[in-house]
This record gives C-alpha cells, sequence and structure tokens, in this order.
C-alpha cells in the first residue's frame, strides 16, 4: 500500500445572511475549512481537514499551500499506514532522518501556526486510510470506544441579555443539557458579559449545564473581574479567558476563582498542553484536532489530561472530518466525557458528507463506519473549492 496523491482544497461555503452570526470575529459570512485527500494505489481514500481559524476567520490559502506543496511531496510512495513515522517526517524535515534514529524530535524551524494545522489535515487522512484498509472504525484502532454514544453540549449562544435566555432555551428543547454562550470583547465589557451570563443561568434552571466562551479576548484582570461577578451562576467552565500566548496569565485566572477553565482550541502540539497542565492552567483541555497536529497529537493530548487528572474535551467547531476525528478520540479517552456540537449554521458539518451526526437527547452516536465513518461528496469540493490568487 502506497500513498499516490495528497491534495488539499480550500472550501469557502457561503452561509445566508439570515443564518449568520456576530461574535469577537465579526458576521460570519462563510465557513472556511481546508479538506484534505489521501489516495493509494490500491484504491483507498483517506479524509482529513486542515484548519486556520474558525469560521470565516481564516485563511487557508497558504494552509493548503503547505499540504499541496510541502508536505505531498515527502509522502508520495510513502506507506499510509506509517502513521507516527510520517507525522515525524512532516514535523522534523528536514531533519527526520536524524529525528527517526535518535528517538527525539528535531522539528523543522516553522514548527507551529500553519505547519502543524497542515500535519494535522494529513494525518487524520491517514487514520481513515488505516481503519478502512483493516474495516474497522478508528476507535477501534485507539483501543475500542468507551460508550457508544457520548453526552453533547450546544455550542452557540450570541444573543444579547434580554434574548440569551430564550435562544439557549431553544437549545434545551432540542434535547441538549447542557449549552454554551459567547462572551467577551464583543459585549464591551465584563459586567455587560456577566449580564448576559445571569440572564441565562435564570432563564435555564439550575439543572442546565452552562458554559461561557470568551474566545481569549480578555486581560488577566477582565477575566477575573468576570469570574468573580459569576461565581454565584454555576458555571460547568469558563472557556478560553484570555489569549493563548498568556498561558501564565490563565493560570493566574484559574487561581482566583472556583469557576472552571477550559482552553485549548488556539495550541498546537502536545508541548502546548503540557505546559498548560504544568501550569495548572486549565480543568479541561479542548484540543481541536484539525490544528493541534491531528488524531495522532490527540491521543498524546489525551495521555497528558489523564496524567494530569484533567477532563478531555475535543473542540468540534469544524467540518465532518475534523468533527468525526474528535468523536474517535473522545469516545475512546479515559479523560474523554463531553463533545462540542455546533448550533451556528455549518454546511461543512451537515453538507460535505453524505452521512450525517443527529444529536438526539442531547447524545452523540459515535460511528462504527470503517475509518473516520465519512463518506466526502465530491459535488461539494467542487462547488465550493477555492483557487488561491
Amino acid at each position: 500500500m502506497r500513498i499516490s496523491r495528497v491534495e488539499a482544497t480550500w472550501c469557502r461555503v457561503p452561509i445566508p445572511y439570515e443564518k449568520q452570526h456576530t461574535s469577537d470575529f465579526g458576521r460570519v459570512g462563510s465557513f472556511d475549512s481546508v479538506i484534505v485527500r489521501v489516495e493509494t494505489e490500491c484504491g483507498l481514500t483517506g479524509w482529513g481537514e486542515a484548519k486556520a481559524g474558525v469560521g470565516s476567520a481564516a485563511a487557508c490559502a497558504g494552509l493548503a499551500a503547505i499540504v499541496n506543496l510541502d508536505y505531498a511531496p515527502l509522502l508520495l510512495g510513502r506507506d499510509p499506514r506509517d502513521i507516527s513515522l510520517l507525522w515525524d517526517v512532516m514535523y522534523n524535515t528536514p531533519r527526520e532522518g536524524y529525528a527517526v534514529a535518535d528517538g527525539h524530535g528535531l522539528p523543522q524551524l516553522g514548527r507551529r501556526g500553519l505547519s502543524v494545522a497542515a500535519i494535522a489535515g494529513v494525518d487524520i487522512a491517514l487514520w481513515d486510510i488505516l481503519g478502512k484498509s483493516l474495516n474497522v472504525p478508528v476507535w477501534r484502532l485507539l483501543g475500542g470506544r468507551r460508550a457508544e454514544r457520548m453526552p453533547a453540549y450546544a455550542s452557540g449562544g450570541w444573543a444579547p441579555a434580554d434574548r440569551i435566555g430564550e435562544q439557549l432555551l431553544g437549545y434545551v428543547r432540542q434535547g441538549f443539557r447542557g449549552v454554551k454562550m459567547r462572551v467577551g470583547v464583543m459585549d464591551g465589557s465584563p459586567a455587560r458579559s456577566a449580564a448576559r451570563v445571569r440572564a441565562a443561568r435564570a432563564a435555564l434552571g439550575p439543572d442546565i449545564r452552562l458554559m461561557a466562551d470568551a474566545h481569549g479576548t480578555w486581560t488577566v484582570a477582565e477575566a477575573r473581574a468576570f469570574c468573580r461577578m459569576v461565581e454565584d451562576c454555576d458555571l460547568f467552565w469558563f472557556e478560553e479567558p484570555v489569549s493563548a500566548d498568556d498561558k501564565r496569565g490563565l493560570a493566574e485566572v484559574r487561581a482566583c476563582s472556583t469557576v472552571p477553565i477550559s482552553t485549548g482550541e488556539s495550541e498546537f502540539t502536545r508541548h502546548d498542553f503540557r505546559e498548560i497542565a504544568e501550569l495548572r492552567g486549565a480543568d479541561v483541555l479542548q484540543p481541536d484536532l484539525a490544528i493541534a497536529g491531528g488524531l495522532t497529537e490527540g491521543m498524546r493530548i489525551g495521555a497528558i489530561a489523564s496524567a494530569f487528572n484533567l477532563r478531555l474535551a475535543p473542540h468540534l467547531w469544524s467540518g465532518a472530518p475534523a468533527f468525526a476525528a474528535g468523536l474517535h478520540l473522545a469516545a475512546t479517552q479515559p479523560a474523554g466525557f463531553i463533545v462540542e456540537y455546533s448550533l451556528g449554521h455549518n454546511p461543512m458539518l451537515h453538507e460535505l458528507i453524505e452521512e450525517s451526526f443527529p444529536a438526539e437527547d442531547g447524545m452523540v452516536a459515535i460511528p462504527d463506519r470503517p475509518g473516520l465513518g465519512i463518506t466526502v461528496r465530491d459535488s461539494f469540493l467542487r462547488e465550493y473549492g477555492q483557487v488561491a490568487r
């Protein structure tokens, strides 16, 4: 079995105006992601996903170019089942020979950011191929799923204080027992965000899990002030209170409050997550597999979560390949306990593939089809694929 083709396609899917939402990223007018196809000489095709950002806040042309121009030549003719080796080939190039022989990393100089996201897209596709080659789902390769279904929380919540309760109750009426809302710089001040959280809790009552996500937009002082204002609102977690560049600040926020802290969607590789764990900066780790390095790195991050007695909840605001990969990871890791379910308009999750991932009674089934369990529509890629100019 040899790799015969590696191709990344930047997909930009317009979102109808009436289904758009506004956050600190502005008004989200499209959903963008990079879909990676890896083909083999024996006819198997694997699908992966690489991300440069969330929704339309993504510069995807360069990310697709890294896969197509930098990594594809390294992979052609290789055995796609050598997943760990190929991860090191991409991460350590041009010193991968030394790295593999000596048993430690000698990473290329541009080893974070888009380079790791590009590795992630390829890596997810390789796991898809391995599962298909053995006719088993990826979760079987990762040690077996711990449950056939996992609880999911509804991820949305952009409405102002006078409407946030009704918006979140709409998610509850769909069967979700946990809901997440956005806070942060988009509200203008921690006090206004806290007012929205209090309105949400008053509408939801005490039995629904409520999370708040600041997208890393606050200073340490602002995040600490927000925590003080909402300590009686029983937040299940407060997500990304400060910039991912300020891990010590993250730890300061966690140390000052009883509100649990989660983070990780902006982090790359196990090394970032190890630093967060060592600083005691979070209670819940949230790697986005299309950013952090794929399933291979996701397992390593899961091991860190378990070793530090933290919890794992992959960031799943993504297209179908990364969403499926996150499901397989969460279902197999000792620290996995809940998954994210986007309630924003997401054609990359619901229209890219033939299958679906319905949330029923607040639970999502872990697919038992071979590989990731997805069939990508070529017609979708043709319709929405972009050419970098």
